[in-house]
C-alpha cells in the first residue's frame, strides 16, 4: 500500500471512531513530525492529547447548557469585603466540593439582594468545571413542572430528573408561598435526593420562619429535616447589592450639580432621549 492510500485509509478510521480533532489536526501533525522528528510515543503522545481536551471541552460545554444557570458568576467576582457577616471559610470549604461527594447540603439564607443566587451560581459553576452535573432551578418553577408532570402522568419520570443531577441548585425558596400539593411535591424531591445526591438552596426565610411559607408545618419539618442533616449553613445578613448601587447613582447625580444648582447635561441626558 503507497503512502497516499495508507493516508487515506488512516482518515477512513478516524472518521470511523469519531476522532474528529485528530483528523482535523493530522496532516499539520504530519508535517511537523517530518520536521521534528519525534519519537512514535510523543508523537502518539501530541496526536491524542489534541482530541482529549476536545473531548473535554465538549462535555464541559454539555454540561454547561443542561445546568440551566441564569447567568455566569463565579467565586473570584463575589465581592466578600461586601458581606462581612458572610464566614469565608465556610465558602472555601464549599468551594472545595467535598460536600457534592458525601451527599450534602449546603443552605443559604438572607435577605434578598446580599448575593445568595450568585454564590450558589458560583459554587455551581465551579462543580461544573469539576466534572459534576448540576442543574439550577427556582422554587416555583420547580413546582410547577412537578404539579405540570402529575396532571400528564409524568410523575416518575420527572422525578428521576429531578433525582439525576450530582448537585441540583434550589433558588428564591420563600418568595412565594407554598400550598399544600407544592410543597408535598418539594418535599418529594428533596427526600428522594436525600444521601443519594447534593442540593444547594436558596432562602430569604430563616428556618424558624418556614411555617409561614408551607401551609403543611409537617411537610414543612420533614424538608428541614433531611435538608438539616448533612448541611453547611451560610447564613448572609449584609446589605442588598442593589441598594448599594441605587445609593452610588444618587451620589453621581448629586455631584453632577453645578453650581447653579442644576444638573449638567452630562447626567440628565440630552432632550431628545427623554
Amino acid at each position: 500500500m503507497n503512502r497516499e492510500a495508507t493516508y487515506q485509509q488512516l482518515r477512513s478510521h478516524l472518521a470511523y471512531l469519531k476522532l474528529a480533532a485528530v483528523a482535523e489536526q493530522l496532516p499539520a501533525a504530519l508535517q511537523g513530525a517530518e520536521k521534528d522528528k519525534p519519537s512514535y510515543t510523543q508523537f502518539l503522545h501530541d496526536l491524542l492529547d489534541v482530541e482529549v481536551k476536545a473531548t473535554e471541552e465538549r462535555r464541559l460545554h454539555g454540561r454547561l447548557r443542561f445546568a440551566n444557570f441564569p447567568q455566569a458568576k463565579t467565586l473570584e467576582e463575589f465581592d466578600f469585603t461586601a458581606q462581612p457577616s458572610l464566614d469565608r471559610r465556610l465558602v472555601d470549604e464549599l468551594a472545595t466540593l467535598r460536600f457534592i461527594e458525601e451527599k450534602a447540603n449546603a443552605l443559604l439564607i438572607g435577605p434578598p439582594g446580599v448575593g445568595k443566587t450568585m454564590l450558589a451560581i458560583a459554587l455551581g459553576l465551579k462543580a461544573v468545571h469539576a466534572g459534576y452535573r448540576v442543574y439550577y432551578t427556582t422554587a416555583a418553577d420547580l413546582v410547577t413542572r412537578t404539579s405540570r408532570a402529575a396532571l400528564e402522568g409524568r410523575w416518575q419520570t420527572t422525578m428521576r430528573f429531578w433525582n439525576g443531577p450530582q448537585l441540583l441548585v434550589i433558588d428564591e425558596l420563600g418568595y412565594l408561598p407554598m400550598p399544600g400539593e407544592a410543597a408535598s411535591h418539594l418535599f418529594q424531591v428533596i427526600s428522594r435526593r436525600y444521601e443519594h445526591g447534593s442540593i444547594i438552596l436558596t432562602t430569604n426565610r430563616g428556618i424558624a420562619q418556614w411555617g409561614e411559607i408551607f401551609e403543611d408545618t409537617t411537610v414543612a419539618a420533614g424538608i428541614l429535616d433531611r435538608l438539616l442533616h448533612h448541611t453547611t449553613v451560610l447564613q448572609i445578613d449584609g446589605e442588598s447589592y442593589r441598594m448599594r448601587g441605587h445609593r452610588a447613582r444618587i451620589a453621581q447625580l448629586r455631584s453632577g450639580l453645578n453650581q447653579g444648582g442644576e444638573f449638567s447635561r452630562s447626567h440628565l441626558g440630552n432632550s431628545d432621549d427623554r
